[in-house]
């Protein structure tokens, strides 16, 4: 009486070993009935069968470790981040949109802490009769229109390395706010450069008339003003875009910009 056993191919380990004596048939076509149970009874007792076993759930282990690491490796390198900025990008964004705003809320103050009140000044005359008058303290306004110059810089420098294009949006309107006023900056000695930054000529500043700096700079909808505005909202729009890298809101919600479909995005 011959014997086949149909177990398929078995290069690839995928078959299920459990079915190994089920196929197992006479020449003739016939059931081997009990010899079946007998052939896996004898296998399960010599080790072979727990061999096949070990072999074919080792190899699924294998896989499942496979797709383990497929899922870990894509999981690290993706992030549920929409932000379209890095961290520190934003980061330094905000900090020198925080220092813009600092500057020319120094040069908006009004009353008692204002840098355009004027100061007594005593001036000697070539026949050595002193004389006090009341006059802008130049030296410290210089200072504070020299700091605004500087941190304005830096922020037109980091916020053009964003990508966000709210925060693109919030600077060409500060931008935008500068170039208007372009005409009188220039007579107080502040130039517009061809990439958006500022240059502040000391003596030019000095010999010309305050109460056009004061204008610029002092009183609401001024130049300053302006400003110190598109700084808050630069800020704020660097903040908001930081805190598209968070899963979940406050309220233990998905934030509405993010997609949890993408989690599942392997490339399988």
């Amino acid at each position: 009486m011959g014997i086949s056993i149909n177990v398929g191919s078995m290069k690839n380990m995928k078959q299920d070993y459990s079915f190994l004596f089920q196929g197992m048939t006479t020449s003739s076509g016939g059931s081997l009935g009990n010899l079946n149970f007998l052939s896996d009874y004898a296998s399960i007792k010599n080790g072979s069968y727990g061999k096949l076993m070990k072999a074919y759930y080792g190899k699924a282990g294998s896989s499942s470790k496979e797709v383990s690491s497929i899922v870990e490796s894509s999981t690290s390198k993706k992030s549920t981040s929409t932000a379209k900025d890095s961290v520190k990008t934003l980061s330094e964004i905000e900090k020198a949109a925080d220092s813009l705003k600092s500057s020319a809320d120094d040069l908006l103050k009004t009353g008692s802490k204002s840098v355009f009140n004027k100061v007594d000044v005593e001036k000697t005359d070539k026949n050595g009769v002193t004389t006090t008058s009341k006059e802008y303290d130049t030296d410290a306004i210089y200072k504070s229109v020299s700091s605004f110059v500087s941190d304005y810089n830096k922020l037109i420098k980091q916020a053009g390395d964003a990508e966000s294009t709210n925060i693109q949006h919030k600077t060409n309107s500060m931008i935008g706010a500068t170039k208007a006023n372009e005409t009188l900056l220039s007579k107080v000695g502040i130039t517009v450069n061809s990439d958006n930054t500022l240059s502040l000529d000391e003596k030019t500043f000095k010999e010309s008339n305050m109460d056009t700096v004061k204008s610029l700079f002092n009183g609401n909808f001024s130049y300053g003003y302006r400003v110190s505005s598109q700084a808050s909202l630069i800020d704020f729009a660097a903040s908001s875009e930081a805190a598209k890298a968070n899963t979940y809101n406050t309220k233990g919600s998905y934030n509405s910009t993010y997609s949890s479909g993408s989690l599942y995005d392997f490339g399988f």
